[in-house]
């Protein structure tokens, strides 16, 4: 009984609910400035992989992209996240904020990157030779024949990174930041166990809905775009 009581006074208490929704924003803006820095990131180095120029100039970012994917893929975010916070942007007064959003963005475009690629190339090739059957340029084909039918295909990957970036924000407080989880853990220290739970809790609860908001918004994209598809 005590722990329910402890979760509604997280909602009663003025205090406990102001500390929990500063968090919640910061976690919020994190997410959403990550989220699009990840999407055109990887849209780009996806493109620079899947491109058909054979010209010597891209063999410099190729190599690039795919160091970039390489590394990212292979090192914890954590290990980022304290590399660009204590070393890269290790300059006084910038903004953790704008460090902790190039870093998850950083992290997110190397999946989004291989998702995307992975959506254009699950297109049948006979798509992309009939765009040139009827003269459309390769840049012209991909934009408006390949792409369009790759972003079906990469709709639910790119929402499982999103909602996978969602959560992974929540270690932003190794380096200081008061995001969600470090406001459930401030409201709850100095507390007994039931009353460290309880705020716990609550920042769960938030992450539940912002995630079970996000998963609904992409099965209506997905119906949306699918909704002219024969079965």
């Amino acid at each position: 009984m005590k722990f329910f009581n402890d979760i509604i006074q997280c909602f009663v208490n003025g205090k406990y609910l102001t500390s929990i929704f500063e968090g919640l924003k910061l976690t919020l803006i994190i997410s959403v400035g990550a989220a699009i820095v990840g999407l055109l990131l990887g849209t780009i180095v996806a493109l620079v992989e899947i491109s058909n120029n054979k010209s010597k100039w891209m063999i410099i970012p190729r190599t690039i992209c795919n160091l970039y994917i390489t590394i990212i893929r292979g090192t914890p975010m954590a290990l980022q996240l304290f590399i660009m916070a204590f070393v890269i942007f290790a300059i006084r007064g910038f903004p953790l904020e704008i460090t902790a959003i190039l870093s998850f963005g950083i992290n997110s475009g190397a999946y989004v990157a291989e998702n995307i690629r992975g959506g254009i190339l699950s297109v049948d090739i006979g798509q992309t030779e009939a765009g040139r059957a009827l003269g459309l340029s390769g840049g012209t084909t991909m934009f408006r024949i390949v792409i369009p039918q790759a972003i079906k295909n990469v709709i639910p990957s790119i929402g499982n990174e999103m909602i996978a970036l969602i959560k992974e924000t929540s270690i932003v407080s190794m380096i200081g930041m008061y995001d969600l989880t470090a406001a459930a853990k401030d409201v709850g220290s100095g507390q007994n166990l039931a009353s460290y739970i309880a705020p716990m809790t609550v920042a769960a609860l938030f992450y539940l809905a912002i995630v079970y908001a996000l998963t609904f918004i992409v099965k209506i994209i997905e119906r949306r775009l699918r909704s002219g598809d024969k079965r």
